[in-house]
């Protein structure tokens, strides 16, 4: 019985202490997704005293993360089949993009077309050499379909989130 009232307290502490945090997820140089706690403001407190953690970090509900797939679209993509990888939306036009392809990670960008709220390009670079490059229209900030074309050759349609 003592055993379960220390899991209980356990648990019921770990909620409280994270009851007032929420989660940045933010892509270093490297291309890894790190994850930091940042302390959510008292409700009423005035903005000013908790600015973001840092100029890139999104707010805590503005960020979305979506998976991406990529679907072979010619003979060089089939050899490698279905890519998957994230995009997370920063919801201001910009966001950021990250897949393992060809055993290497490639890192990088999307950015909204000027003047189309809808359209965009997504980019992506990998420490020895590899690139690619996507068109894509988001019909929601949660879904989208577009092209992507590798340094390789290899083309795919990719389907985002939903």
């Amino acid at each position: 019985m003592k055993a379960k009232g220390l899991f209980a307290a356990a648990v019921s502490a770990s909620t409280l202490a994270l009851a007032g945090c929420y989660v940045v997820p933010v892509v270093d140089p490297q291309g890894n997704m790190q994850y930091q706690y940042y302390p959510l403001p008292p409700a009423g407190a005035p903005a000013a005293r908790y600015p973001a953690p840092h100029a890139g970090a999104p707010s805590h509900a503005s960020a979305i993360g979506l998976n991406v797939r990529l679907y072979p679209n010619n003979d060089i993509a089939s050899q490698t089949g279905v890519v998957n990888g994230t995009v997370l939306n920063m919801m201001n036009g910009k966001g950021r993009f990250q897949l393992q392809y060809g055993g290497e990670v490639l890192t990088g960008e999307t950015t909204r077309v000027s003047g189309d709220t809808h359209k965009g390009l997504a980019s992506a670079y990998g420490s020895s050499g590899s690139y690619m490059s996507c068109e894509y229209q988001m019909d929601t900030p949660r879904q989208g379909a577009g092209t992507c074309t590798f340094s390789n050759g290899a083309r795919y349609t990719a389907q985002i989130g939903g």
